[in-house]
């Protein structure tokens, strides 16, 4: 599993506003916390480049993408070497699971 430098922060960021808003109890998030921290040991992290910067820049002009998510999807095509076939894609996010699959990305979960 491959995923980019900052996936923990933003993981953390929406359970507390989850949790924050009511939508989730502190137990759940505490449970989150400690699967987040064992997958972290586990995975590969793209880590911040220029190179990444230049390709999230390009892909913020062809796909309806937030500047996170175009660095989230710079990562993985960085770390894919831009051989998407046979690659799969994890996102829950709109723009950025039609800018994946426009990318050449396998996306999941299938809907």
């Amino acid at each position: 599993m491959a995923v980019w430098w900052a996936t923990r922060v933003e993981c953390i960021s929406a359970m507390a506003r989850r949790l924050r808003e009511k939508q989730i109890p502190r137990e759940a998030v505490r449970d989150a916390h400690r699967v987040l921290a064992a997958l972290a040991r586990e995975w590969t992290e793209v880590t911040p480049s220029e190179t990444l910067r230049k390709r999230a820049e390009r892909l913020l002009t062809i796909h309806a993408l937030r500047a996170a998510d175009a660095f989230q999807l710079a990562a993985a095509l960085i770390w894919s070497r831009d051989d998407t076939a046979g690659h799969a894609f994890v996102s829950l996010d709109d723009r950025l699971r039609d800018a994946a699959q426009r990318e050449g990305f396998q996306v999941l979960p299938d809907r």
